[in-house]
């Protein structure tokens, strides 16, 4: 698998993430996969997933179903 270069993204935070600096998730846009990071932890590696799993995730989060 070869390597992308995050130096450049522009780091977006959830709007699921805690705003009094709990929970905070934040991912990038626009490339061909979806990097996520802890905000509170910027320098640390992001988890990488595929567009595909991304959606499917994201849309259990919306509907409340991950732990149902």
């Amino acid at each position: 698998m070869r390597a992308i270069d995050l130096s450049s993204v522009t780091w977006r935070k959830s709007s699921y993430s805690n705003q009094d600096g709990g929970q905070c998730l934040e991912f990038a846009e626009n490339l061909p996969v979806v990097p996520v990071r802890d905000s509170k932890d910027p320098r640390r590696a992001p988890l990488v997933f595929g567009a595909g799993a991304w959606s499917v995730f994201a849309g259990a989060v919306k509907r409340g179903d991950l732990f149902g």
